[in-house]
């Protein structure tokens, strides 16, 4: 058996100096160590390029109809110049354009087209109409300080009545659309020269009309697209799906 009585106890050391260690155990900590740092500036950097690749990212979206998109995330009030210089086009041309017709689908779903009657616009002049597209587009208008309602009353005014009777047709031609000036956040400015040219049954060569505008358009949330929706609601929708809305409309100066 082994003596114990006579033996001291060791004291328990956490940290022993002047001990030294094997040469490869040094090397193997230190190795180790700097392998941890390493570690941890690759993964801050890894964090880094992962937050900025998912602001730039392009995503693929399917639409309703089967088409399948790539799209970009952007900030709440961010637009392509493409996205405003399209958006402004295409609601002045449906604003501008009359051709007398309106297309509805039968119960079988089947389009037909037939002689559009109008809506009925109250202006300071009486009881005038604009075309149902023109009215349906001018839902890319804002609301503030009335401003849609003041622009269809004088769009019924200039609203010839020989649209809604077939004997006269009119179409807005861009010929220009300029780069989006940024006026403040989310605010843009957008100069269109077109020419309305229109046409009768009796004059077919058309006669022009100068159209050249200055369009102040400003970032809006886009609405989002409800499946039971009427018709109507369907039409906003169409209208402002671009995230827009025209704020101002004014005569474009040389």
């Amino acid at each position: 058996m082994v003596n114990t009585k006579n033996r001291k106890p060791e004291r328990l050391q956490l940290l022993q100096f002047n001990k030294s260690v094997p040469t490869r155990i040094g090397i193997i900590s230190l190795v180790g160590f700097s392998c941890a740092i390493f570690s941890l500036l690759l993964q801050f950097l890894n964090y880094g390029a992962i937050r900025g690749l998912s602001k730039k990212q392009l995503a693929l979206v399917q639409l309703d109809d089967g088409k399948t998109i790539t799209a970009k995330s952007v900030d709440e009030n961010q637009r392509s110049p493409e996205v405003i210089k399209k958006f402004v086009g295409d609601t002045f041309t449906r604003m501008f354009s009359w051709d007398g017709l309106v297309k509805i689908y039968n119960d079988k779903g089947e389009p037909i087209t037939k002689q559009d009657k109008g809506i009925d616009i109250d202006a300071v002049s009486g009881k005038k109409k604009v075309t149902t597209k023109a009215y349906e587009a001018a839902f890319a208008i804002s609301e503030n300080q009335n401003f849609r309602v003041a622009f269809l009353q004088k769009l019924a005014q200039l609203t010839p009545s020989k649209i809604f009777e077939g004997n006269m047709q009119a179409s807005l031609i861009p010929r220009y659309i300029g780069e989006p000036r940024l006026i403040r956040d989310g605010v843009w400015q957008v100069d269109i020269v077109a020419t309305i040219v229109t046409f009768t049954t009796s004059d077919n060569t058309g006669q022009g009309i100068t159209f050249n505008k200055t369009v102040t358009v400003e970032a809006v949330n886009t609405p989002r697209e409800i499946t039971a929706l009427t018709e109507l609601s369907r039409k906003i929708y169409e209208a402002r799906s671009a995230g827009l809305e025209i704020t101002q409309i004014n005569d474009l100066k040389p």
